[in-house]
């Protein structure tokens, strides 16, 4: 029995527990206002646009507030804490509504990366539709801001959501300049500390991990500690290559497929496997 102490958990009566289907909900609902007539009502057009992104954004704010008071009572259940969150959590999600003409304007630098970088892409409209990187990548903008608002739990939800649909593993931690895109992308990971400059494009199977887990005295793994790469402007990253620990990647890099980096890579430099 003692097992259960860690794999069970009790819910004070009455406290709201995060949702995934209603986390679905505000994931497609913020899509249709990032992406207004590729998601939700497709009949939007110019004239009725501002009406619909309204109506939803409505909507969003109060799914939005619930599953954030709703993250927060599961972080900390005690009754003085969760009782106190109904004003907070309403404050954080105007915030990042706010926040969602930056998130689209990062997303719109993303999607273009993506389309100049895959001949075989028709369109923006198809890039949007189709691949797999701008459903991972627009999962992870939206929970890298609220996890910028101090949102417990619920920005790891919806980039698992995206790991579970896409095979694309981007820990909401993670930070990630303008104009990222990743070709394929059936199993990339990059790990909570890792930092990616502007213009950098990655192939499947890249990974930004962690070398080494540094333990305290009592052996157990530390927490909150840098530990992942900083990768630096236009790099370009092929297939299946691994990068590990704390080490920088410089501007203009490209890596080769199938190599294993733990040390600095310079500015400029191409690395390949020998022949």
């Amino acid at each position: 029995m003692e097992g259960y102490k860690d794999v069970c958990h009790e819910q004070r009566q009455n406290d709201p527990m995060p949702s995934i289907d209603v986390l679905k909900e505000i994931v497609q609902l913020s899509r249709s206002i990032l992406f207004p007539g590729y998601f939700g009502d497709a009949a939007v057009n110019t004239n009725t646009m501002l009406y619909h992104i309204g109506v939803n954004i409505d909507r969003l704010q109060m799914l939005l507030s619930q599953q954030i008071k709703a993250g927060m009572c599961f972080n900390d259940s005690s009754a003085s804490v969760c009782n106190q969150m109904d004003q907070k959590s309403k404050d954080i999600a105007i915030s990042f509504i706010m926040q969602l003409p930056d998130i689209r304007e990062k997303l719109h630098t993303d999607v273009i990366a993506a389309y100049n970088g895959d001949p075989a892409a028709k369109s923006f409209g198809e890039v949007i539709f189709c691949y797999p990187s701008i459903r991972a990548i627009s999962n992870y903008r939206i929970a890298h801001a609220l996890l910028e608002l101090g949102v417990p739990l619920i920005p790891r939800i919806i980039t698992e959501m995206a790991h579970s649909e896409t095979g694309i593993d981007i820990h909401p931690g993670a930070v990630i300049g303008e104009y990222f895109t990743i070709d394929h992308g059936t199993g990339v990971v990059i790990g909570e500390t890792a930092i990616i400059g502007k213009n950098v494009k990655m192939y499947q199977g890249v990974t930004l991990g962690a070398k080494s887990f540094p333990l305290d005295q009592d052996g157990n793994p530390i927490k909150g500690i840098n530990r992942h790469p900083q990768i630096g402007d236009n790099v370009i990253i092929y297939s299946n290559s691994t990068i590990l620990g704390t080490i920088k990647v410089g501007d203009g890099a490209v890596i080769g497929g199938n190599l294993w980096i733990d040390t600095d890579v310079a500015d400029g430099a191409k690395l390949t496997q020998k022949k």
